[in-house]
């Protein structure tokens, strides 16, 4: 599983990092966790809001910090 976390480093971005590296240690989840900070390769993904979370590929939250239990369900059916 390649779960991506969109975002230039602010504050709600670096939150956004740390609890999905949370949730992908706590479930054992097989993933790799890459934060993306180049503005233009986010673009590149048609997200124009930050932070962003994509996991295979597929875009699951934009311009918000998600919560761990959407993060949970995420990877759970990225399975």
């Amino acid at each position: 599983m390649d779960i991506k976390v969109l975002g230039p480093g602010c504050p709600k971005c670096q939150q956004t990092e740390k609890l999905v590296k949370e949730v992908v240690a706590e479930t054992g989840a097989p993933a790799t966790v890459e934060k993306v900070t180049d503005m233009m390769a986010i673009a590149g993904y048609g997200v124009f809001g930050t932070p962003a979370v994509m996991i295979d590929g597929e875009v699951k939250c934009v311009g918000k910090v998600p919560k761990k239990d959407d993060i949970k369900k995420w990877l759970a059916a990225a399975k």
